[in-house]
């Protein structure tokens, strides 16, 4: 086998690997279904991102999409631990309503043109890496998916009380 062979079929079976990703071991092996509602595209996604304990890689790739900058339209993968945090949150809350989408990724550049208008902007905000979201559920108040993503212990979460939304991410544990 030649050195070109060799990588390519490497690259090739973590290709394999990552298509048949396995779910985290505590969300069992059910379907996990999400239904949102961007605030600012208008779009909305009903979609079931995990199977029998695998994510669905075409369902990935439509939440990529749908969670890009639509500022920009850059399309970046979204990591789906995001998509496991508000899933657990309707299962800790006992719901199942729509989550309205404020931001999910930002490209640098609008990253970088909303700090320039609110020092409330991280410069290496999670969103640029595909790991946060800005979200409401509806019929949910806020403070109350704060606490319960707290109390879930999965990453980062910052309550927006001015302008109702609660930011999660796959970051380390911390609370703003």
């Amino acid at each position: 086998m030649n050195r070109r062979h060799f990588i390519a079929t490497g690259i090739k079976a973590a290709a394999g690997l990552a298509l048949c990703q396995a779910v985290p071991a505590w969300a069992g092996k059910g379907s996990r279904t999400l239904s949102f509602y961007h605030t600012h595209t208008k779009e909305s996604l009903d979609i079931t991102y995990a199977r029998t304990g695998f994510y669905e890689p075409q369902a990935l790739e439509r939440v990529n999409y749908y969670l890009r900058d639509f500022r920009t339209e850059d399309i970046h993968t979204i990591d789906p631990g995001v998509l496991d945090i508000l899933w657990r949150i309707q299962q800790e809350m006992g719901c199942n309503g729509t989550y309205e989408v404020i931001s999910g990724y930002r490209s640098p550049k609008t990253n970088q043109a909303l700090r320039s208008k609110s020092h409330g902007v991280a410069k290496r905000s999670m969103h640029m890496d595909g790991k946060a979201i800005d979200i409401r559920l509806t019929g949910q108040n806020t403070q109350k998916i704060r606490d319960c993503a707290i109390a879930l212990k999965s990453g980062g979460v910052g309550y927006y009380a001015k302008s109702d939304f609660v930011h999660v991410d796959t970051g380390r544990i911390r609370t703003w």
